[in-house]
């Protein structure tokens, strides 16, 4: 029973992990598209002033950075692991819920940032002003998949360290078969053994 609900704890942490695998993914496929664009336009790869290409670009690799040791961590359900994800996905939610409360309590939150030569933060300012239902949803989602990664993480931890396997095996099966086979051994010397069959 215990083995069963720790793989459905394993199971459960990889798939809310993998919300943050495919987030990394569409933010680095994002930033590479954003690059093209500037390069056709420039000739030139971006400057240092486009700062949120970058941005992007580093956000998307920390976040499959953070689904790929999640993914470890599930898998092993080793306690160091757990709790280096743990604090990864702590430190990441701190920065999230940062920039949330600067851009709700401060009016005049986008001083805060340079400013971007590209263009794209405006840009992706003005598509979430007019698709603010769907961000806020996917927002949503992303949030809960954090919450619920750091509560199942917390979980496998105080179950502490398991050396067996969530699947079923032939070899948990071999010790019941052994005594058969060790029974057959004696049996087989007597009939084999001349020596056995002369002093019969």
């Amino acid at each position: 029973m215990g083995r069963m609900i720790r793989c459905c704890l394993q199971s459960a942490l990889k798939l809310v992990n993998s919300v943050a695998g495919f987030v990394g993914v569409g933010l680095i496929l994002y930033s590479l598209w954003m690059i093209r664009v500037w390069y056709r336009q420039t000739h030139a790869f971006p400057t240092a002033d486009s700062w949120f290409i970058y941005a992007s670009l580093g956000l998307g690799v920390s976040f499959c950075l953070i689904a790929f040791s999640g993914h470890i961590a599930a898998e092993t359900a080793n306690g160091h692991c757990l709790s280096c994800y743990m604090v990864l996905v702590f430190l990441l939610v701190i920065l999230e819920a940062a920039i949330t409360a600067d851009v709700i309590l401060n009016r005049d939150w986008e001083e805060d940032f340079p400013e971007d030569k590209t263009g794209r933060f405006n840009g992706l300012q003005n598509f979430i002003r007019s698709n603010f239902e769907l961000c806020k949803w996917i927002g949503l989602v992303i949030v809960v998949a954090q919450a619920m990664s750091l509560f199942v993480a917390m979980i496998l931890r105080a179950l502490g360290p398991y050396y067996g396997t969530c699947y079923d095996s032939d070899d948990e099966y071999l010790p019941a078969r052994l005594p058969l086979l060790r029974n057959q051994v004696p049996h087989t010397q007597y009939i084999g053994d001349p020596s056995v069959q002369h002093r019969k």
